[in-house]
């Protein structure tokens, strides 16, 4: 069945509510009738507003279920939660970019209504986790996260689905020999650093590479790396160019930072959606994902992306 629109869910919603009044005051009478009845001893009388009574729990039901939200309860607006900070073009924490553009044009799709909040990645998840958020981006497939949240395409995440491609550099400072061949990694004096909950530092321990996962954002990292702190650090493509591309400022990072040409991995970045949504309306989390992957293909949202100048797979 289609989903109703604006104007009918709000007619609906008024005959429900104009219902559930009218019943409620034949409630407060029948109430009132039945103290009259008792106060005069009228057995009659009593009888039949005891009758009454029954109609009186129907009423309470009936005024009850048409207050019920629309979409069978499901939570209106849906809360999407973002990191904290600025990753240009992709997202903005005052509400720009074209993962934001791509998610209003699915969620305007689907008939779903949304609300962005920012917080610390790792805050995202564990709140998306309790079921306080219903759901976080942009986050890449890691097997590890389906405890937290659900991709779409289910245990394995389809790439049809996605918000964007997007990978990650090795940063190394300019007079440390570290490389990387795109197979193997050398010469880091220490430990490759990664943002706390960033999927890379697990693809590091899978090639057996010693991880710092102690900085909360990229900038902290990067200067965790320019102090010699670490052996090099794995950041965000976008970060890194975003980071390093002000060499306007003393001490800038560019002047003594530099990524390496071989991209470390590419990953395909997701909306994930609460473990609880999913169960509890498949429907409204399905219908949300599915218009990502419609919205992407559009020619509105191309336009975006040409004027970002953005190439994407």
């Amino acid at each position: 069945m289609g989903m109703a629109s604006g104007a009918e869910k709000g007619t609906e919603e008024g005959m429900g509510y104009a219902v559930g009044s009218m019943f409620r005051g034949q409630c407060m009478t029948h109430t009132a009738d039945w103290l009259a009845a008792s106060q005069r001893g009228h057995l009659y009388r009593l009888k039949r507003v005891l009758g009454a009574a029954c109609v009186a729990s129907v009423c309470l039901w009936t005024a009850t279920a048409t207050a019920q939200p629309a979409g069978g309860g499901a939570p209106s607006p849906l809360r999407l939660c973002y990191e904290r900070m600025d990753i240009p073009p992709w997202r903005t924490l005052d509400g720009k970019g074209l993962n934001i553009e791509l998610i209003r044009m699915a969620a305007a799709r689907a008939g779903v209504s949304i609300e962005f909040v920012t917080l610390p990645w790792k805050r995202c998840l564990s709140e998306m986790q309790d079921g306080s958020l219903q759901g976080v981006f942009a986050a890449s497939f890691s097997p590890d996260r389906l405890s937290l949240g659900a991709y779409p395409g289910g245990k394995v995440a389809d790439p049809a689905l996605q918000l964007y491609v997007d990978g990650y550099v090795l940063v190394k400072r300019k007079q440390d020999a570290v490389q990387w061949d795109g197979k193997s990694m050398s010469g880091a004096q220490g430990a490759v650093g990664a943002q706390v909950g960033y999927s890379v530092a697990n693809d590091l321990r899978r090639m057996g590479v010693p991880v710092d996962e102690s900085s909360q954002t990229a900038l902290e990292l990067l200067q965790k790396l320019q102090l010699g702190r670490i052996g090099a650090a794995a950041l965000g493509t976008s970060d890194a160019a975003k980071l390093l591309a002000d060499t306007g400022k003393p001490h800038a990072l560019a002047a003594s930072l530099e990524v390496l040409p071989v991209p470390l991995v590419q990953k395909a970045y997701y909306l994930m959606l609460s473990n609880q949504l999913v169960q509890d309306h498949p429907d409204v989390a399905n219908r949300l994902w599915q218009q990502i992957g419609v919205a992407r293909r559009s020619p509105q949202y191309q336009k975006l992306l040409s004027e970002a100048k953005v190439h994407q797979p």
